[in-house]
């Protein structure tokens, strides 16, 4: 994707981002704070999306779901705006990644996967069965996975 270089030099050149590339504990600390967004996010979404395909039966997904998808929310408000501040410090160069833009599709699908899921599969899940899960939450468990594993696999491609 072609972004214009005036503008990703102008987000590049804010004071707030020179200052977190000039500091000595700034960017570490935001990318910290995204390693940890990342973990809570992805975390909280992998252990729903293996029950969803069949591991641990024995927790009703409507309990699951209440107990590990309000972290990965927190993590998503993690990850956003310390993501938004990495990119500030090298828009540039990241913004003619296609490596980059690859992955902001691949969230973009994560996205729309959870947003399908819970509007449309997960209306009712008190009413699944512990050990029939619908095929189409299996899909969107399987497609979160390899979604989020792609993704993780991009930003670390970022960093090389």
């Amino acid at each position: 994707m072609n972004v214009p270089v005036e503008w990703l030099q102008r987000i590049e050149n804010t004071a707030l981002a020179v200052t977190i590339r000039q500091s000595m504990w700034l960017y570490p600390g935001i990318e910290i704070v995204h390693i940890v967004g990342i973990v809570l996010l992805v975390g909280g979404a992998f252990l729903f999306d293996f029950r969803l395909l069949g591991f641990s039966k024995k927790i009703p997904v409507s309990e699951l779901a209440r107990h590990v998808l309000p972290w990965s929310r927190g993590g998503l408000a993690l990850v956003v705006p310390s993501g938004v501040l990495l990119f500030s410090t090298n828009a540039e160069a990241l913004g003619n990644d296609p490596t980059f833009w690859l992955k902001l599709v691949l969230i973009a699908i994560a996205g729309i996967n959870v947003a399908v899921f819970h509007r449309i599969t997960f209306r009712s899940p008190s009413a699944w069965k512990a050990e029939t899960t619908p095929l189409g939450a299996k899909a969107a468990a399987l497609c979160s996975i390899l979604v989020w594993l792609a993704t993780i696999a991009c930003g670390r491609l970022l960093a090389y």
